[in-house]
Formats: structure tokens, C-alpha cells, sequence
């Protein structure tokens, strides 16, 4: 043997009969049995024992030759033929083993009907010893052929594959493996290098035993994964069966558990939007694909529950009785005129659209958005249900005051942890119909914050232009809200975001009169108060004047919340000095008697007080009428003058006035320092001493152009000495001109006049158009004046001249 790298080269010519075979290999070692049934294996075979007896040879020699598609490959094998008998069926057979590689020459003439070819042995050589490489690649087939073996279960073969040490051999050895094909047999056949055959018989074996292991894992999965159904599908039927006898047990026939399990059935089965349907039908889906333990398959649960409970085609009729609706709105609520015409007008509205078929245009209904803004407890709540009651609809309340998440409107992703959708939604599922009357209430009390700003939110909800496709981030679908009728209540329009307020209709509740109080307190609070104070209408009455004078005198407010505590006071009061023996019923009320039931008035006009008493008993004060949160109110303003020898010249301001109000102030000294000689005014006054005007109720902040009038006519009395008169009250922005502009507010004002026994009103002339909001009998009872000029203010406004105080003298 040599030392050097493998060599194979051929050798003596041989001559030999082929046997064929068709798509099946045979290498160098394999022991083969062929069925001589074959023409073409009996020609060889009979050829091969011809050419041997006349050679004297021990045994027949053929040449195996690989035949593919009628084609034979460059290199077969010789074969010995070793027995000639019977196989295992009986048929008549041979058995051959492989010698050595043969290449294939040209044909010859032999005897038999076989086909003879010439060929030339193939001689072999491996180096010995073998080198490094080398050995590490007998090593590593031995390691694989193992392996592989051992996973089939044949422990006998792998003992005798280890005892091969013959490289050509070992890699002629792999021709036992099923897993090579045709192709893969014919390139070990062809390959001569021992090293090189063995290498790639090491690569062939490889490959398999990775697509084995990829086909194990595959295998493995899929069984884990049927186990684990099969033993689900064991687990449900038991649980099936245990819910099955508890039903019996409860005597409940009804399969509610499977019924709602069954989402496909209830989705196919719901009269949903066809948009809305095919959402539904993925998440189905989905939800079929999911486990039991994964957390989508409950939150899938959730959102289809969600869906499945909207009324997306439920719809309540509207009730067209144009003049019932109206009855019942006057029958709950006395006065608010405003807001009654315009839900009136709605209705009317309405109905000549459905008369004329014209109920959806542009995917758009006919829904309203309405704003109603007014003072706490004139009746913005109640009068949203008093609405849905006229209209025939359902009525929901959405509750948004102090709300500062954008989230509590629009909805949360369904990706978070206890995800909802938004108070909206929420609204539309309560009322359970796509056209309930929807009442926001305080949505001037939104705020925002890190988390976002739910008034932002509410501009697609309030917009009757977009709220057909309005989309819920939790439900992921349009919604169609342009059938609702939006109601908000608000105290202030300053605290509603611009564009907001832009998309909804104003309707102003200024508060009511001492006349409409006195039915309201008649009408709605006391039968309510009798029945939560445990008495009948038999038993207690209250008389008209006793009504009136606790709506003047013991409360002043623009709604009649104050009034019903005082009328639940009372009927308390009543009620315990009953149950003490102290009081016999029945009992009616009267004006006299409400002092000893709940003490003395706290509001006493000014006009019921001694003359000496009143706060315009000395000049420098005058009357002023302002709006606040709560409605119209009297302001008083109070004017001095400072000593020349102790106060410094100048203007104070006190009362925690704003920048408005300050600044109308120094309007008012302006012009009388420049105007007051045409008024016959002391200005030289102004000039050397200080003026100081304060706002009694110091802790409410102030402000506002309307009281410049006010502080006009309070220096001008100051100045002149003149009293301003008790029966007048006076609003109004002042120019440094002396021009009276208009200001807002002017019913409020007028109706906190009227409260307050005021029966002289003095308003800019531009504001002569909003006397037309007053109620009549207000208007009656006042005596106003419009003007243009501060001269016609202090001619109305001042008496005559009795004494002058030594400060203006």
C-alpha cells in the first residue's frame, strides 16, 4: 500500500453478459436476490453459467448495469452468481453479490441470448494508515449510520457496520439505505475515489437524518397537539354532561350554555348592518382559531357580546300629536318658552319630512343638537326627559361632569386590560333603540389632561355633518348617531370650547319670574314634597301669598331649587310639630305663619326697608345689575373720597375686580374729569383727592364692561351729593365719551330687577331689541328706560339736590 492519497484505476478487460437493471442500484458488497422469471435476468444468468463451464470458472460472473429510462450508466458491477434455486415464494431465482466496479466498453458477441459487453475492473487503493481527515470521516459515517439504525431498531446491523474498516466498503455499505434514490445510488456507483464516495455517502445520511429530525419534530407537535384536543374534546363532553345533570336537577330544560357559546349562529341570526355583520363573522373567526387559554378569546368574547346587545336596527316611533307633545311639555314644566317652541318646531319638522318620504337623505337623519344654557335649577336636567316623554323616544342621562378622559367618550383600544366602549355607546345600549333623546349634562364641566380632552372628542359626536359614521375605538365599526337628539346643559358658554359650542344650538334659560315660581312651587314641588314628607294634599296647604313670599324673600335665585328645600322645610316643620301634638291638621300656610315655622326672611328688598336703612340712603352709591354663574343679580357700588391732608390722589379699586371691570373704572373718572364741568361737577376733587370704589361681597370676583354706568353714576352722586334713587338699577358699558353701549345678559338682568323690588331699569338703547326675550309680565312691572348718553343716566337716575356733603362742597 502507499502512502499517498487515494488512487483508482482500471485493470484487465473483461468480458462479460449484462444484466439490466431498471431504476435499482446495486454497489460493490450487496448480496441481491433476482427472480429468473425475468427474460432478460434468465438470459444473463443462463449466459454467465455457459461462459463459465467452457472457461472452467467456479462460478457465473455478470455485469449489473443500472438502466434508466432505457438508458445504461457508464459504470456497473461485477457479480458473482452465488446460488441458483428457489426464492422464498418458490419462484426460481439467483442470488448475486456485487464484486467491484466495472466501466462499461463496447458490445460484443458472447454465447446466449444475453447481451455482451467488454469492460475494464476498476482497482482501488486507500491509503494506510489513513490520514487524519480521513479517519474523522469514517468516524462520523460510522456516528450517523449508527444513530440512524438505532432509530429504526436495528441493533444487529449496527455491530456489523462498526467492524467495516475498508473505506470503499463502508461507503459501498450505504446501498442497503431505502431513503437514497435512483439518482443518489447511481453517484455513489460512479464515483471512484473511495475518500470522495464516502464523503458523499456521509452528506447523503445527513441530509436524511435532518429531514427525519425536522419530520419528528413536525410529527411530535402534531400528536401533542391532538392529544391535547382529544383530551379537551374529553374534558367539554364531561363538563357537558355534569351541566346536563345539574339542569335536570334544577329542573331546567334550556341549554343556555351552548346557546351562548355559539356566537356564528347568534351573529347569522342578528339583524346586524351588513358592515357590522362581516366585522362580527372575522372575529368569529378568530375566535374559533384561539384556545381557550389565551386572553383574545375572552376579549373577543366581550366585543361580540357588545355588538350582539346593540339595538343597530331598533328604532322607537316619533310621536307626531304636535299639539300633545306641547300639552305634555307645559303640563312639566311651567315657562321656558324658548326651548318648548324649539322642540315643538322639531317635531313639526319631522313630521312633513316623513310625510314626504324624506326621512334619510345622504345616509343622514333628521336628529337635532341642542345647547341649554342657564343657572343651576331652572330645570335643564328634568326638562331632557320631559323631551323624550313629548317625543315618545327613551331618554338617557350621560353624566360628564368632572370627565378628563378622552377615552370615557370615544372608547379604549380593545388592546388594554378592561377595555370599554364609550359612555356613547354605552348611552345607546342602555336606551335600547338608535334614537333615544340623549341629555349631556354640565358639559361645561369637561376637563382634560395628560389622558386627553374629551370636549376634542365630543366635536364628531355633536356634529350633525359627521355623527352618521361616528366610529367608537373600542367597537371598531360606524355607528349611526344622526337619529339622536343630543341635549346639553351648561351654566356658563364661556367654559364650552369654541368649536364645540359651534356645533350645537343655543337655547338660553335666563330663570324664571316670582309668577312662574309661584306655579312651579304650586304645581310641581309641593305635591312632590307633601308625598316625601308622609302627607296628603287633605292635610297641608299652602296659600298663593305664602308661595309668593318664599320665592321673594326667603330665597333669590334664577332656578327654584332654594325654594323647594324652603317647601320641604316647611312641610317637615309641619309634619314634626304634628307628630309633638303641637299642630292640627288639617293646617293651611299663610303668609304670617311662615316666619315662626322657618324664621325670618333673608332677602328683603330693598324697597321694603326704611328709607334711612337702604344702602343708596347716601350718595356715592348707586345700583348695578350683573350676570353670574347662577343667574342675574344687584350689584352695589360704593364711591368715596379721600381726606386731602391723609389720602393720596389717585384711584382704588377693591372687591377682586378683574381687568375689564378696573379698566372701566378708570373710563368712568376719565370722563368725569374731563366732562364733569358740563355737569356742574366739582372735578377739581378728582384731581387733589383719591377716589377709592368698592364692590360689597368682596370674596366673589367680579368682572365685566357693564358696570360702567354704575361707577359713573355712583361718582357723579358722590361728587354732586345727590341720592341716587331706591327704585332705580342701571347696566351699561360707558365710552370716554359718555356714549352707553350695549352689553349682554339683558333678560337676566331684568328678571334679578324684578327680584330684588327694583322697578326702574336703565339699559343702553342698542339693547332695546332684547326686550322682546322679557316675559310680558316683567316688562309691566318695570318701567325701563333704553339711553344713549351717561347725561340721560344721571338725569333719570340722581334726585334732586337736598344738601351738599362737605367732601364735594
Amino acid at each position: 500500500m502507499t502512502t499517498e492519497s487515494a488512487e483508482s484505476k482500471p485493470s484487465t478487460p473483461l468480458t462479460l453478459p449484462v444484466l439490466p437493471l431498471d431504476d435499482e442500484v446495486v454497489l460493490p458488497g450487496m448480496v441481491v436476490p433476482f427472480d429468473l422469471s425475468d427474460a432478460d435476468v434468465r438470459a444473463a444468468i443462463e449466459a454467465a453459467q455457459a461462459a463459465a463451464r467452457s472457461s472452467g470458472s467456479s462460478k457465473p460472473q455478470v455485469l449489473l448495469v443500472p438502466r434508466i429510462d432505457g438508458t445504461y450508466a457508464a459504470t456497473g458491477v461485477l457479480g458473482t452468481v452465488e446460488q441458483v434455486g428457489r426464492l422464498s415464494d418458490g419462484d426460481p431465482g439467483a442470488l448475486i453479490r456485487g464484486r467491484g466496479r466495472v466501466r462499461i466498453g463496447a458490445g460484443t458477441t458472447g454465447p446466449g441470448a444475453a447481451l455482451w459487453v467488454e469492460g475494464l475492473k476498476v482497482e482501488e487503493t486507500v491509503p494506510d494508515p489513513l490520514p487524519g481527515a480521513l479517519a474523522e470521516l469514517v468516524k462520523e459515517y460510522k456516528a450517523l449510520a449508527t444513530s440512524w439504525l438505532k432509530k429504526r431498531g436495528a441493533w444487529q446491523v449496527v455491530d456489523r457496520v462498526q467492524q467495516i474498516e475498508d473505506v470503499s466498503a463502508l461507503a459501498d455499505n450505504s446501498g442497503y439505505s431505502p431513503f437514497l434514490s435512483t439518482q443518489q445510488k447511481i453517484a455513489l456507483l460512479e464515483t471512484d475515489d473511495p475518500a470522495a464516495r464516502l464523503k458523499l455517502a456521509t452528506e447523503q445520511l445527513r441530509e436524511h437524518l435532518a429531514e427525519q429530525d425536522v419530520a419528528e419534530s413536525i410529527a411530535k407537535d402534531v400528536q401533542e397537539g391532538v392529544d391535547k384536543q382529544q383530551r379537551e374534546f374529553l374534558l367539554r363532553r364531561q363538563l357537558d354532561a355534569v351541566r346536563k345533570e345539574l339542569r335536570e336537577i334544577n329542573g331546567d330544560s334550556k341549554d343556555a350554555a351552548e346557546e351562548s357559546d355559539d356566537y356564528r349562529t347568534r351573529v347569522e341570526a342578528a339583524d346586524l348592518p351588513s358592515s357590522v355583520r362581516e366585522a362580527a363573522l372575522k372575529e368569529v373567526d378568530k375566535l374559533e382559531r384561539s384556545s381557550d387559554q389565551s386572553p383574545e378569546g375572552s376579549w373577543i368574547r366581550t366585543w361580540l357580546d357588545t355588538v350582539l346587545e346593540l339595538p343597530w336596527n331598533e328604532r322607537t316611533e316619533d310621536e307626531y300629536d304636535i299639539k300633545g307633545a306641547q300639552s305634555i311639555l307645559d303640563a312639566e314644566h311651567a315657562g321656558l318658552q324658548d326651548v318648548k317652541e324649539r322642540i315643538t318646531e322639531y317635531l313639526a319638522v319631522r313630521k312633513r319630512r316623513s310625510d314626504r318620504g324624506l326621512g334619510v337623505v345622504g345616509g343622514r337623519r333628521g336628529g337635532a343638537v341642542l345647547a341649554l344654557v342657564g343657572p343651576p335649577g331652572v330645570g335643564k336636567t328634568s326638562l331632557g326627559e320631559s323631551v323624550a316623554h313629548a317625543m315618545g323616544r327613551k331618554f338617557v342621562r350621560v353624566a360628564l361632569g368632572g370627565v378628563r378622559d378622552e377615552a370615557e367618550i370615544r372608547g379604549h383600544r380593545r388592546t388594554y386590560v378592561g377595555a370599554l366602549p364609550g359612555r356613547i355607546v354605552r348611552a345607546i345600549k342602555e336606551a335600547g333603540s338608535m334614537n333615544p333623546v340623549v341629555l349631556l349634562d354640565e358639559i361645561d364641566k369637561v376637563g382634560s389632561d395628560f389622558r386627553g380632552d374629551p370636549a376634542a372628542a365630543l366635536l364628531e359626536v355633536l356634529d350633525p355633518a359627521q355623527n352618521h359614521t361616528f366610529r367608537d375605538h373600542y367597537l371598531e365599526v360606524e355607528l349611526d348617531l344622526s337619529d339622536v337628539v343630543f341635549l346639553a346643559t351648561a351654566n356658563v358658554t364661556e367654559a364650552i370650547p369654541e368649536a364645540l359650542l359651534d356645533r350645537m344650538e343655543l337655547v338660553r334659560l335666563d330663570g324664571y319670574t316670582e309668577d312662574e315660581k309661584v306655579v312651579i312651587a304650586r304645581d310641581h314641588l309641593l305635591p312632590r314634597q307633601l308625598e316625601r314628607a308622609g302627607l296628603q294634599t287633605d292635610e297641608v296647604a299652602l296659600d298663593e301669598s305664602a308661595l309668593r313670599k318664599l320665592a321673594g324673600e326667603y330665597t333669590r335665585e334664577a332656578g327654584v331649587r332654594n325654594l323647594e328645600r324652603a317647601v320641604a322645610r316647611l312641610l317637615r316643620k309641619v309634619a314634626a310639630q304634628h307628630e309633638l301634638g303641637d299642630r292640627e291638621l288639617p293646617f293651611t300656610v299663610g303668609e304670617n305663619d311662615l316666619r315662626g315655622l322657618i324664621g325670618r326672611p333673608h332677602h328683603v328688598p330693598e324697597s321694603a326697608q326704611d328709607p334711612a336703612e337702604r344702602r343708596t340712603a347716601v350718595p356715592g352709591v348707586a345700583t348695578g345689575l350683573a350676570v353670574t354663574g347662577a343667574g342675574g343679580d344687584v350689584l352695589f357700588v360704593e364711591a368715596s373720597l379721600a381726606d386731602p391732608e391723609t389720602g393720596a390722589a389717585g384711584l382704588t379699586l377693591t372687591g377682586q375686580l378683574g381687568d375689564v371691570m378696573k379698566e372701566s373704572a378708570q373710563i368712568a373718572l376719565s370722563f368725569l374729569r374731563s366732562r364733569g364741568a358740563e355737569l356742574e361737577l366739582p372735578v377739581a376733587d378728582l384731581k387733589e383727592r383719591g377716589v377709592h370704589i368698592h364692590f360689597p361681597a368682596g370674596a366673589v370676583p367680579k368682572d365685566g364692561p357693564s358696570a360702567g354706568v354704575t361707577m359713573t353714576t355712583a361718582l357723579a352722586s358722590l361728587l354732586s351729593g345727590r341720592l341716587v334713587r331706591t327704585d332705580v338699577a342701571m347696566t351699561g358699558e360707558v365710552s370716554l365719551t359718555g356714549r352707553v353701549l350695549p352689553i349682554g345678559g339683558v333678560k337676566q338682568k331684568l328678571l334679578a330687577a324684578h327680584r330684588a323690588g327694583i322697578t326702574t331699569v336703565i339699559i343702553p338703547k342698542r339693547n332695546e331689541a332684547d326686550l322682546d326675550d322679557v316675559p310680558e309680565e316683567i316688562l309691566q312691572k318695570l318701567d325701563v328706560h333704553p339711553v344713549t348718553d351717561v347725561r340721560q343716566v344721571l338725569e333719570l337716575a340722581l334726585t334732586e339736590a337736598e344738601v351738599r356733603i362737605p367732601a364735594a362742597a
